[in-house]
């Protein structure tokens, strides 16, 4: 019996989660079918791009200080590892994390006496995380450091001048405008992660369920059909609609950092009747 559209939704749409039917379709694949399944793995892709990026950015400002900072001993290891993630292709760093893992004992390693479970690390929805949330810190920390370098030392020796020194002068004045000048490529390298995360597909990270991302989903209806020209352009129909809310929110993020510019500044018109001359 042949399901309707809306039959099709109900049972695939958080397929990728574990709900729903559990059997992939196997003939008379139709267009909503497809349209529902990879939108059901893009779950996933939004799922590794959203939390590497979370957490992510607070690791990068870290990075962007100690990158910054006078002793070589933050300074150096902040180097370093910037250099190596921004130098290293990403599907390497993901085989390379996994080849790791797998070493780790799969009873667990023991910490002061307690037994720390590992086997979840080796997973896709923990282990491809991991690598994508060092490799976008490593990136967006670059950024937040040029824009650190950046500030005008006119703003920051008029902080001390009104007596702002320390953590109040980082906080008021070095950290907001460094987001300022920073955000509109930190908006770019948030647009590259979303799409990087099509990449865990490739990776060795098993996925949860065997029930994948959006290219998993796109992968077995091109090799069902032999017809690579609908499900793949379905996935970059989805990554556009993702981009342009990607877009649309950073956008929102950076008028609010700007809006103390003049140019940002509503002008009112006051109507003034010249009555007394």
């Amino acid at each position: 019996m042949t399901m309707t559209c809306w039959e099709t939704v109900q049972a695939y749409a958080f397929r990728s989660l574990g709900y729903g039917e559990n059997l992939l379709p196997k003939t008379d694949f139709t267009l909503c079918q497809q349209f529902t399944l990879i939108g059901s793995g893009m779950i996933w892709n939004i799922y590794f791009g959203a939390l590497a990026l979370l957490f992510g950015f607070f690791f990068a400002n870290a990075l962007a200080l100690a990158k910054a900072a006078h002793s070589p001993w933050a300074r150096k290891p902040a180097e370093w590892f910037i250099f190596v993630f921004r130098g290293s292709p990403l599907f390497i760093q993901f085989f390379i994390a996994y080849e790791t893992l797998v070493l780790l004992p799969r009873a667990g390693v023991e910490v002061f006496g307690m037994t720390v479970a590992t086997s979840w690390m080796t997973k896709a929805w923990a282990g491809a995380l991991f690598v994508l949330f060092l490799n976008t810190a490593a990136y967006a920390a670059e950024i937040f450091y040029g824009a650190l370098q950046s500030i005008p030392k006119g703003d920051l020796e008029a902080a001390e001048a009104y007596g702002i020194t320390g953590w109040q002068k980082f906080r008021r004045i070095q950290w907001p405008t460094m987001l300022r000048l920073g955000w509109p490529a930190y908006t770019n390298e948030a647009i590259f992660l979303f799409h990087a995360t099509t990449l865990v597909f490739f990776a060795s990270f098993p996925a949860f369920r065997q029930m994948g991302d959006a290219l998993y989903y796109a992968n077995y209806f091109a090799d069902k059909t032999f017809n690579p020209f609908i499900p793949y352009p379905i996935v970059g129909f989805y990554f556009i609609l993702l981009t342009l809310f990607v877009t649309w929110t950073f956008g929102l993020v950076n008028r609010r950092l700007n809006r103390h510019l003049p140019q940002n500044l509503k002008s009112r018109i006051r109507l003034r009747p010249n009555l007394i001359r």
